[in-house]
């Protein structure tokens, strides 16, 4: 609004009108507040963590890693991930570009669809492959009469895997997808552009660092997914155990050492996703800055 003076971030840090601003003491106690809330319930548990793995020496910490059952969980961890996070990938631009590109009955009942596994709690989606999949069922029993196994299995993981962790990309992509809008690929079109040369060419050089976004958070959820793939596992160890199952079943054989020490296996890619998605935020930022900053010359 003309009349109204804001100050700029790089002196004083307050965006807003002068006369609707707090003292300075609001915001270093909002701060304050900020800063002892993620020190206490985020930092001092992963220090925890990583001192409780460490305490009994650097070799008992290294044997618990590279012990048999712990490495066939982090290869099945890695594994699920490998296969989720690409199929999820692949649903996730489907269902964007569908809903962003397009208009059809049923385009809201779509995106409530999407929204579905954040609604449902883990443990019921899982309990629902069992009951779809399950050897009581139809299905299932279809399955097994070929010889192929999905609950109990690689197969029902993926699947229970994917089914929680599907909105992140597609969530991710939809607002980026409808704030870009359609005349781009409409300039493409007229000038001849085939559909896949206008995604390569001019949709997705857009979508890139938000697709790679979704993609990290995908794949983080993937890594520490319990509830769901604790109910189709079936907790064999050494073949059906994520590493969030083995540390469970170390936790209760009263194996703590060695339950933090896989723990934080989890805590280190927890970490270095964090570090990632920092770096796909900046360049996401910067894209946008620089596509604001082109429209305003423009």
């Amino acid at each position: 609004m003309a009349g109204i003076v804001t100050k700029k971030a790089g002196s004083g840090g307050d965006l807003r009108p002068p006369h609707i601003s707090e003292p300075k003491i609001v915001k270093w106690i909002l701060i304050a507040i900020s800063i002892i809330f993620l020190c206490s319930i985020v930092l001092l548990p992963l220090i925890i963590v990583l001192f409780e793995s460490l305490k009994n020496g650097i070799g008992l910490y290294l044997e618990s890693i590279v012990e048999p059952d712990a490495m066939s969980a982090l290869l099945l961890t890695i594994t699920v991930a490998v296969i989720t996070v690409p199929l999820n990938s692949f649903f996730g631009i489907c269902a964007a570009w569908a809903i962003t590109k397009f208009q059809f009955r049923g385009k809201n009942f779509l995106i409530s669809l999407i929204d579905v596994p954040f609604a449902v709690s883990p443990v019921i989606s899982g309990l629902i492959f069992i009951l779809l999949l399950g050897t009581n069922s139809a299905l299932g029993a279809w399955f097994e009469s070929y010889n192929i196994q999905i609950i109990f299995a690689l197969p029902g993981i993926v699947l229970a895997t994917m089914f929680v962790t599907f909105p992140f990309i597609a969530r991710e992509l939809i607002p980026l997808m409808q704030a870009q809008g359609i005349q781009e690929e409409e300039a493409a079109a007229s000038l001849g552009a085939s559909g896949w040369k206008i995604f390569w060419r001019v949709t997705f050089p857009n979508i890139k660092w938000g697709l790679l976004y979704g993609m990290i958070l995908c794949n983080a959820r993937a890594i520490g997914e319990f509830g769901a793939v604790s109910v189709v596992s079936g907790h064999i160890r050494g073949e059906t155990n994520t590493l969030p199952l083995h540390v469970e079943i170390l936790y209760n054989e009263y194996q703590f050492t060695a339950a933090f020490a896989v723990s934080s296996l989890l805590v280190f890619i927890a970490l270095l996703t964090i570090i990632v998605k920092s770096f796909i935020e900046w360049k996401t930022h910067q894209q946008q800055s620089q596509m604001q900053e082109v429209d305003h010359h423009g």
